[in-house]
């Protein structure tokens, strides 16, 4: 049976600061392996977002003027992106992308903007201080081990229905005092991993994939797809 999976690279013409589209790239390259068909394509400013049309959201980092572009716009595909959320959609978010999607995000001149509230989370700031260096966490439900870059001002609490992507090994995660970084709800896995993540953590794409194929056939025998072995990195 041939496997064919959507991906809406969502604002990736503005949040794309930190190389996210290596996110899209090791998602192709590793459904190439598991011999699935992966298409992408950007939704931006004043485009509509389908959640039929899709199968994984991929939502990169941007820094704070971008971010405020993109969170009034965003504000008109809340209603399509809950629905995806709601329904098992996989969604990879990071850093400005993981605040947009919790109920609001203080920039670093304190102004509010406001996110779609999908996931129950709300990010604060630092003042006059960066969390920034390389992070390392161990998801408790796996055992396994992911290892990122982080880069931001914004400190996120997570709120119900949320449990962290892994606990602090290293570094700061989500707020430098509750030992969380990153957040997975449902299907939606959230973090502060630039770098980007999948490249470095491709157990993660797998997870994403696997998410997708099962969500969209799941009647299928994807057992060869989930077969396919990866290591930590690429």
């Amino acid at each position: 049976m041939a496997y064919t999976l959507n991906v809406c690279h969502l604002y990736g013409d503005l949040m794309n600061t930190y190389g996210d589209l290596g996110n899209i790239l090791v998602l192709k390259y590793l459904a190439a392996k598991m011999t699935i068909n992966l298409t992408s394509e950007v939704i931006s400013l004043d485009q509509q977002f389908d959640p039929s049309k899709y199968d994984i959201v991929v939502f990169g980092g941007g820094q704070d003027f971008e971010q405020s572009i993109v969170s009034k716009d965003i504000q008109a595909k809340k209603a399509g992106l809950t629905d995806f959320i709601e329904d098992n959609g996989s969604v990879v978010a990071i850093c400005g992308g993981y605040q947009l999607l919790g109920h609001y995000y203080i920039g670093a001149n304190g102004e509010k903007l406001m996110g779609i509230g999908a996931l129950d989370h709300y990010t604060d700031k630092q003042k006059d201080h960066r969390f920034i260096g390389n992070v390392e966490i161990k998801n408790e439900e796996t055992g396994e081990i992911y290892h990122g870059f982080e880069n931001h001002q914004g400190i996120t609490f997570l709120g119900d229905g949320e449990r962290p992507l892994g606990k602090v090994l290293e570094g700061h995660g989500n707020n430098g005092q509750d030992k969380t970084e990153g957040a997975i709800y449902k299907n939606v896995y959230c973090t502060y991993f630039h770098g980007p993540i999948l490249a470095r953590n491709n157990q993660i794409a797998k997870h994403v994939l696997i998410n997708a194929l099962t969500r969209k056939y799941p009647d299928a025998d994807i057992s060869a797809q989930e077969a396919v072995k990866v290591g930590e990195t690429f």
